[in-house]
């Protein structure tokens, strides 16, 4: 044993926090009595925290008393409203974007395009996007008043709503895509997504389904419970699912299911990507080392850390890193360390040299280092930096708010196509907008071209750089005809919610999912 003892080494840890503490009240009581202006200690004690966290890892934060709401809105996806997607500009009124099936707007009649002309009397134009929803939101069972021009006829009316306590469900979408395949969307782990994918498992069984798709790509996790829970259907009670291990010997737990599975033997796909962290890995993980399933798509996020929340003074939390997980082979999914990361935030590529390599329940070959590596791996849809700006700038939203106020009706989702006579009538909208049009080939050129100027090489290579920028200059209207492919896909999804709301979306996504129908065609996996 070192010449500290364990006790000896917890007392001077304790010493030494007493020590600092006792420092920065010293120095914040000084600045008090002697900094030449006064002190601004709100923000002054938010950056600090802020700072002391950000040093440990991303993902361990404070969450003042005022921010106790966003938190379980983080948790469970609950908040107390009207239920719908406001589109806000400025120095216009509130536009309902996208009212939630069965929420109180649709109840309310609500639907897409309408303008919220005043919350309780108070005009929507002078108040930014997050005021007005503030003003919306608010606790279930109290009434919030609207005055409303429709988008249907253009009539000014009064509308007073009920708020309720509204939940954003994790599970998108669950239905069958071919005669034997189901499919379930599942956004998130928040509570009581375990019992809705049950459900969702059992109606499927009785639609006739022999295998499932799980898809979690996306899917940024939750509640580690929620995906133990998952895992618990699928695999013989009393598996391990995942285990944890903090700083002591206390933290070391084993987590294993505990109730009797709906279907051990079922075909099942579960399909990840890069945007797949946390509880989605804890899945994956489990399903891939029990050899459960088939893990098909991308490389996942590489999170591997469990978070706590904690109660600290002032009513304040405190969501704080207390472990590691490691799936049941032995493997920590988070990332060797947090400097390695592409630009989402996902584990970059780490070689073969620097992990570890471990077994699965069939004796398959698995490594660690960061994230879950699919079975098979199946390549993520890319986009152009066009489709990337039309989307991020609100070009197809303002579009789609558009069409809403000029069409009363779309068909049924499954009948649904934007014609090459709509397209048409969007490039003539997005031609008198304002966006950056500009190819991913442009945008290096214009780079390159701002380099050569302050090395001094531009005047010298003139003729080469006009005769490369004609030969990749495009204007914006033949842009968006060459990706037409490409956006049409968008435009029906964001105007099949508009029309028949959330699942109707995915429905239409599920149409152009090329990485998905490669999925269902790529070979699984036994699991006898």
């Amino acid at each position: 044993m070192s010449a500290l003892s364990l006790p000896g080494l917890s007392q001077s840890r304790s010493f030494r926090l007493g020590q600092w503490v006792e420092i920065e009240n010293s120095i914040l009581k000084e600045l008090n009595r002697s900094y030449v202006d006064s002190l601004p200690l709100d923000r002054m004690m938010t950056a600090g925290i802020n700072a002391m966290l950000e040093d440990l890892d991303p993902y361990t934060v404070y969450i003042p008393e005022e921010d106790n709401e966003d938190l379980e809105m983080m948790l469970s996806k609950t908040y107390g409203g009207i239920g719908a997607i406001i589109y806000k500009q400025v120095d216009s009124n509130v536009v309902i974007n996208e009212p939630y099936f069965g929420s109180p707007a649709y109840k309310n009649g609500l639907v897409c395009g309408d303008e919220i002309i005043s919350i309780d009397g108070t005009p929507t134009k002078g108040l930014t996007a997050s005021e007005s929803s503030d003003r919306m939101k608010g606790k279930p069972g109290t009434t919030v008043k609207f005055k409303v021009r429709k988008v249907r006829g253009g009539d000014t009316v009064d509308v007073a709503i009920v708020r309720e306590r509204i939940h954003i469900p994790d599970v998108e979408y669950a239905g069958m895509i071919d005669d034997t395949t189901g499919y379930i969307r599942q956004s998130g782990f928040t509570e009581n997504v375990s019992k809705a994918i049950r459900d969702s498992c059992l109606s499927l069984k009785g639609q006739g389904m022999k295998r499932l798709v799980l898809d979690l790509r996306g899917n940024g996790g939750g509640l580690m419970n929620e995906a133990i829970e998952i895992v618990s259907l699928f695999v013989p009670k009393g598996s391990l699912v995942v285990t944890s291990k903090g700083n002591s010997t206390a933290s070391f737990r084993e987590y294993r299911t505990t109730s009797e599975p709906l279907d051990t033997m079922m075909p099942l796909i579960v399909m990840v990507d890069s945007g797949s962290a946390s509880s989605s890995e804890i899945v994956s993980g489990a399903i891939q080392d029990l050899d459960r399933g088939t893990i098909m798509g991308q490389r996942t996020y590489g999170k591997g850390l469990v978070q706590s929340i904690r109660p600290i003074t002032y009513n304040g939390q405190l969501k704080v890193t207390t472990a590691k997980y490691y799936t049941p082979s032995g493997r920590c999914v988070q990332a060797i360390d947090y400097s390695h990361r592409n630009a989402d935030g996902s584990v970059g590529h780490i070689p073969d040299s620097l992990t570890s390599e471990f077994r699965t329940a069939h004796g398959r070959t698995v490594r660690d280092g960061g994230g879950i590596t699919p079975d098979v791996s199946i390549e993520s849809p890319e986009y152009s930096r066009l489709v990337y700006s039309l989307v991020l700038s609100g070009i197809i939203d303002n579009y789609v708010l558009k069409y809403v106020r000029e069409h009363d009706s779309i068909p049924a989702v499954e009948d649904f196509h934007f014609s090459d006579e709509d397209f048409e009538d969007f490039i003539a909208f997005a031609k008198t907008q304002e966006f950056d049009y500009r190819s991913s080939a442009k945008t290096l050129f214009d780079q390159m071209k701002k380099e050569l100027e302050k090395d001094g090489l531009a005047e010298s290579m003139k003729g080469e750089i006009d005769a490369l920028e004609k030969a990749i200059d495009m204007d914006k209207e033949r842009f968006i005809r060459l990706k037409k492919d490409e956006i049409i896909p968008f435009i029906e999804e964001e105007l099949a919610v508009r029309y028949w709301y959330q699942e109707a979306g995915v429905k239409i996504a599920l149409r152009y999912d090329d990485q998905l129908r490669k999925a269902l065609v790529s070979p699984m996996i036994s699991i006898e």
